[in-house]
């Protein structure tokens, strides 16, 4: 009998193969382990993303979901308060100007991979992506200098989940009371001390007189930490990863930088990191023949839906030259990720820093080790030889 747990550290691992046995024979399935139904087709992805009144986010958008943060953060609303939301935080970040921010992402990216030059060996993540992430983060939203292996451990711990009991466990609710009482410290301050950084901006938000309150102010500081951490620096790993096994793309985007806008969306689509969010039925929906259920949870198998053959032909062949429209790297819908600009912006900068200073890596081989989590999926170590 097929099963599909979500949870598993299996899938984890890879995916794929079972993604292909959904879309295939079980295109909406209901998992008993994980109490949820799977939709694995891009089609049926893109639809539910885009009807949120059936498919709402407002009980959680993680597959696990961290305490007393369903129906207050952007992510887990739907409109209008998702709307209002929305645009306030739109507000700050184009208030922040992200493209500003180049200049210092460039000397971040820079200063970290000439580090890496002459090294037969690094660990992509440890020693770049994910310090590069952090760094522009505290730019970006105005953390104090210093508190970068903090967060970044807490972060990561957040979005984790427990296999065996398929729930967050005592160390990742701890890593989200540190994450608050963490933010909550740096919004006084930044109200105290308004800066141009996000976080001040975020606090002094209006629009026809509305603002953030104080609850949003800190759920939305500590959501940003969270995707900033690990949707950007788990979307750079597995970019490494694509260009560290598949050598024929990393010396094309090597030779011709201009390259590199393609081969992100490529990544995005193929080995994207935000592989799976849950949404919650609002009233019965009957789709391939199974009866659905208001009140049942709902997996978004965005990663799935990337490999859908309906929609990008042979798409288990990773191609820098594929030009990947509409893909869901970025989710879709209401709910698309509003942090797509400076996404792009510091992974085309810090690759084409990384490859100034080395050219040629390719992964050592032996076994990945994968995050355990239930909605990302990105490889704790990178070892890689230049």
């Amino acid at each position: 009998m097929f099963r599909f747990d979500p949870y598993s550290p299996l899938v984890d691992a890879d995916p794929f193969p079972l993604y292909k046995t959904l879309r295939d024979e079980y295109p909406c399935f209901w998992s008993e382990q994980a109490q949820t139904w799977t939709l694995s087709r891009y089609a049926d992805i893109l639809a539910a993303g885009l009807d949120w009144k059936t498919y709402s986010s407002a009980k959680g958008n993680l597959m696990t979901e961290l305490p007393n943060r369903a129906g207050a953060t952007l992510g887990t609303t739907d409109p209008p308060r998702h709307d209002r939301l929305r645009g306030l935080i739109q507000h700050a970040f184009m208030k922040r100007n992200l493209e500003g921010l180049s200049d210092a992402i460039r000397d971040i990216a820079r200063d970290l991979a000439q580090s890496l030059r002459g090294r037969p060996r690094f660990d992509l993540i440890a020693d770049f992506s994910s310090k590069f992430t952090v760094r522009v983060l505290i730019a970006a939203l105005g953390l104090p200098p210093g508190d970068e292996d903090s967060v970044r451990e807490k972060a990561v711990l957040m979005v984790q989940s427990d296999p065996q009991t398929r729930a967050k466990g005592p160390q990742h609710i701890a890593a989200y009371a540190w994450m608050q009482d963490y933010a909550s410290k740096v919004i006084a301050e930044r109200r105290a001390h308004p800066q141009n950084d996000l976080i001040s901006l975020l606090s002094t938000a209006c629009i026809d007189g509305d603002r953030l309150d104080e609850r949003e102010v800190l759920l939305t500081t500590t959501t940003l930490i969270m995707a900033g951490v690990e949707s950007l620096g788990g979307f750079m790993a597995m970019f490494g990863l694509n260009l560290a096994e598949f050598e024929a793309a990393r010396r094309a985007v090597v030779a011709d930088p201009a390259l590199i806008g393609d081969a992100i969306e490529e990544s995005l689509r193929f080995n994207t990191s935000a592989q799976r969010f849950r949404r919650c039925l609002q009233k019965d929906v009957t789709l391939h023949g199974q009866n659905m259920h208001a009140g049942d949870f709902v997996c978004l198998a965005y990663g799935s839906g990337n490999r859908d053959e309906r929609q990008f032909p042979d798409a288990d062949r990773y191609d820098v030259g594929r030009k990947p429209r509409h893909h869901l790297g970025f989710g879709g819908g209401v709910h698309a990720c509003l942090g797509t600009a400076v996404a792009r912006l510091s992974t085309r900068i810090a690759f084409e820093e990384l490859h100034k200073a080395v050219p040629d890596y390719r992964r050592t081989g032996g076994p990945m080790h994968w995050m355990p989590s239930s909605t990302f999926r990105s490889p704790l170590r990178l070892e890689v030889a230049a």
